[in-house]
C-alpha cells in the first residue's frame, strides 16, 4: 500500500473537523473552530485541513483518498420525507433549509473538490453512524467489541448497535427518525433555556441540583420505552418536524410555563426538568447496552455520538452495566465523523488490517492538534511587548505547582492542542481543587458563566482510587464517578435538607473544587505516556501539598472555543481572572503584564 494518507472530512452541519491517518496512524486531528474561533462553526474545514496537511507535511496532491463523513443525498431524502409527511405544516422549517440544500449540501462532492483545490482523487461517503461507530472501534484498544452510537440524528439513523471484529466492522440494529435520544434531550435542552448542540453539558451539570419530578410525566407522556431500550417519542409535544423549535405550545401545557428565557434566573423547577430528562437518558442508555450485550455477547463497549458526552450515563454503564470494559471516543460528537470515516477507508478500500493490544488506544491521549515552538511562543510574547519569564522545566513546574497551592489560578498552553471538547492538560485552566472558593472564583471570575458548573479534577492513574470509585483508566474526562466514602465530608442536618443552588457552597469533600452536589466528579486520569509534562506537574503539586489531583477546565471564556495558538491564549489570559499564564517554557504573571487590549498588534 505504500505510503497512503487519507483525509477525513466532516462539515456543513456543526463541529466540522478534519483528520489525516498514514497508512492507518493518526497524524493530525482538529476542529475548525478552533482556527475561526467561531464555536460550533460548521463551515468547510478549510483551516483544518491545511493544519493535518502541513503536520503530515504534504499538500493535497499526496493525498490518497478523501472521506466525507456522511451521505447528504440520504440525509436529504429523510428532510424532504419529513416534510411531506407533516405539509403544509413544515413549510417554515423547509423554506429556511430547502435553498441551502439545494444550493451547497447536496452537491457536496462538487464542493470538497472546490475547497481541496487541485485534489483530482477519490471520494468516499459512508453512513453518519458507520462514521460514528467507526470512529469509536477502530482507535479503541479492543480486537473485538460491541459499538453503541447515540446522537440527534444522522441520515435516518437516530441510535445504532453495531460489532467490531478486527478490521470488520457491521451495523446490525438501527432506530429511526424521528425518534431520537439526542433529540429528547436537545429538546429539554431548549426548554429549559439553554442553546441547542451546545447547552447539553449544561443541563448534564444542572441535574444534581434537581429532583426527578417530572420522569412519570416524561413515560406518561412523551417517551414510550421498551425492555431494550428502544422507544418511540410522541411528537405532539415537539416542534423539530415542523418547525424551528424543539418544543411546542402543547409541551408548555404538559410541564406548566413556557420555556425558560435563556440568561434569566434558574430556578428549582428547571433543576427538577434537568434532573428529570438525565435519568430517562441514562435509563435509556442503560437498556440500550444491556440489549447490546445480550445481542453480541461481546465483553467490550465502545460509545460514539453526541450523547456519548454524556459522562454521567457514560458512568453508569461502567458500574451498572454488564461490559467488562467500555471505551468512549474523545471527539464522539460529529467532530469525531472526520475520524471514523478515514478508518473506514483504510480498512474497507485498503483491505488494511488492524490488530489491537486490549489496552492501548491509537488516539495518543487525543493530543492531535498543532503545537508550537519555543521560538515561535518567544516571537509573539516580544512583538506584544508582554512581560514573561523563561524557567528551565525542573523550576518551571516547581513553580507552577507552588502558585497552585497558594490558589492562583493558571492557563497552561503546552504541547499539541486536544482533539474533541475536552481540555486535557495542553490547552486547561487549572487551580488547586482543596479550595472551597475555586469553583465560583473560576466559574464567575474567569470562564464567565454560570455558578452551577462543576469542574473536572486530573489525577495521577496509579492515584485515581485513591480518590474515587474508579480504577480503570480514563483519560478523556468522559466517565463520572463516585468520591470515595473516606474522602467525603459528613453533612449536618440543615446541609442535607438543602436543595437547589443552595447546595453549591457546602463543602462536600477534601477536593471541594471538583466535587459536585452529588459527590460525584467527572474524572481524567493522566499518565506518564500521554502527557509527561502534564504529570510531572501534577507531581509536583503533589510533592507540596500531599494531593495528587488538579483542577482542569478548558481554556476558554463561555461562548469561544478552546484556545489553538499563543496569541489566543495571551488574550484569554489578559481578558480574564487569571492570574499566571505558562506557554510552554515562558510564565507570564498578571501584575507585571502592561496594559493590554486587543488591536491587530495582538493578532
Amino acid at each position: 500500500m505504500g505510503n497512503t494518507t487519507i483525509l477525513g472530512i466532516s462539515a456543513y452541519f456543526h463541529d466540522s473537523a478534519a483528520t489525516l491517518i498514514r497508512n492507518g496512524e493518526i497524524v493530525a486531528a482538529a476542529s475548525e473552530e478552533r482556527f475561526s474561533r467561531e464555536k460550533g462553526d460548521s463551515s468547510f474545514p478549510s483551516h483544518a485541513v491545511a493544519y493535518c496537511l502541513k503536520e503530515c507535511g504534504i499538500d493535497i496532491h499526496k493525498v490518497s483518498a478523501v472521506g466525507f463523513y456522511d451521505k447528504p443525498i440520504l440525509k436529504f431524502d429523510r428532510i424532504l420525507t419529513s416534510f411531506m409527511s407533516v405539509a403544509p405544516r413544515g413549510f417554515l422549517q423547509f423554506r429556511k433549509s430547502g435553498p441551502i440544500w439545494m444550493k451547497e449540501k447536496i452537491w457536496i462532492e462538487k464542493n470538497i473538490r472546490k475547497e481541496l483545490s487541485g485534489y483530482e482523487g477519490s471520494i468516499y461517503f459512508s453512513e453518519h453512524h458507520e462514521s460514528h461507530a467507526a470512529s469509536a472501534f477502530y482507535p479503541s484498544p479492543f480486537q473485538d467489541a460491541a459499538i453503541l452510537t447515540l446522537d440527534g440524528v444522522g441520515e435516518w439513523a437516530t441510535s445504532s448497535q453495531a460489532i467490531g471484529k478486527g478490521s470488520e466492522l457491521e451495523i446490525i440494529k438501527e432506530m429511526k427518525w424521528p425518534d431520537s435520544l439526542g433529540l429528547l434531550y436537545s429538546a429539554f435542552t431548549y426548554y429549559t433555556g439553554f442553546k441547542v448542540n451546545s447547552g447539553e453539558y449544561k443541563v448534564m451539570g444542572l441535574a444534581p441540583y434537581g429532583k426527578p419530578k417530572f420522569v412519570d410525566l416524561i413515560y406518561d407522556n412523551l417517551v414510550d420505552l421498551k425492555e431494550d431500550g428502544s422507544f418511540s417519542l410522541n411528537q405532539e409535544y415537539f416542534g423539530y418536524l415542523t418547525g424551528l423549535k424543539m418544543t411546542n405550545e402543547r409541551f408548555d401545557q404538559l410541564f406548566g410555563a413556557p420555556p425558560r428565557t435563556p440568561e434569566s434566573q434558574l430556578t428549582q423547577r428547571d433543576m427538577d426538568l434537568a434532573r428529570s430528562v438525565q435519568n430517562v437518558c441514562e435509563e435509556i442508555m442503560l437498556r440500550m447496552a444491556r440489549a447490546l450485550h445480550r445481542d453480541t455477547g461481546e465483553k467490550a463497549l465502545c460509545l460514539a455520538g453526541g450523547v456519548a458526552l454524556n459522562c454521567v450515563g457514560n458512568g453508569r454503564i461502567l458500574r451498572e452495566g454488564p461490559f467488562e470494559n467500555i471505551w468512549v471516543q474523545p471527539a464522539a460528537g460529529d467532530a469525531g465523523g472526520a475520524l471514523g470515516v478515514a478508518q473506514l477507508i483504510w480498512h474497507r478500500e485498503y483491505k488494511a488490517l488492524r490488530n489491537a493490544d486490549g489496552r492501548t488506544d491509537s488516539m495518543q491521549g487525543a493530543y492531535l492538534g498543532p503545537s508550537f515552538s519555543d521560538q515561535e511562543i518567544k516571537i509573539y510574547l516580544e512583538r506584544v511587548g508582554a512581560a514573561y519569564h523563561q524557567k528551565k522545566r525542573s523550576i518551571l513546574l516547581r513553580d507552577t505547582a507552588e502558585l497552585l497551592s497558594n490558589e492562583k489560578v493558571v492557563g497552561w498552553f503546552n504541547g499539541r492542542m486536544e482533539f474533541g471538547p475536552r481540555a486535557l492538560g495542553s490547552r486547561s485552566i487549572l487551580g488547586d481543587p482543596r479550595s472551597p472558593d475555586m469553583q465560583a472564583q473560576m466559574n464567575l471570575k474567569i470562564k464567565f458563566r454560570e455558578g452551577f458548573r462543576p469542574f473536572a479534577p486530573s489525577v495521577l492513574r496509579e492515584k485515581v482510587s485513591d480518590y474515587f470509585d474508579l480504577d480503570i483508566d480514563s483519560p478523556y474526562m468522559l466517565v463520572v464517578a463516585p468520591i470515595q466514602d473516606a474522602r467525603r465530608v459528613p453533612q449536618t442536618d440543615e446541609q442535607k435538607q438543602l436543595w437547589g443552588i443552595d447546595q453549591l457552597n457546602v463543602v462536600r469533600s477534601d477536593i471541594p473544587a471538583v466535587t459536585h452536589v452529588d459527590f460525584s466528579a467527572r474524572v481524567q486520569t493522566v499518565s506518564k505516556e500521554t502527557n509527561r509534562d502534564y504529570y510531572d506537574l501534577i507531581s509536583e503539586f503533589e510533592e507540596l501539598t500531599g494531593c495528587p489531583v488538579l483542577v482542569n477546565t478548558s481554556f476558554n471564556v463561555r461562548g469561544e472555543p478552546i484556545v489553538c495558538t499563543p496569541q489566543d491564549a495571551y488574550a484569554c489570559f489578559m481578558r480574564t481572572n487569571i492570574d499566571t499564564l505558562v506557554l510552554g517554557p515562558f510564565m507570564l504573571h498578571k501584575a507585571e503584564q502592561i496594559n493590554w487590549a486587543v488591536n491587530k498588534s495582538s493578532k
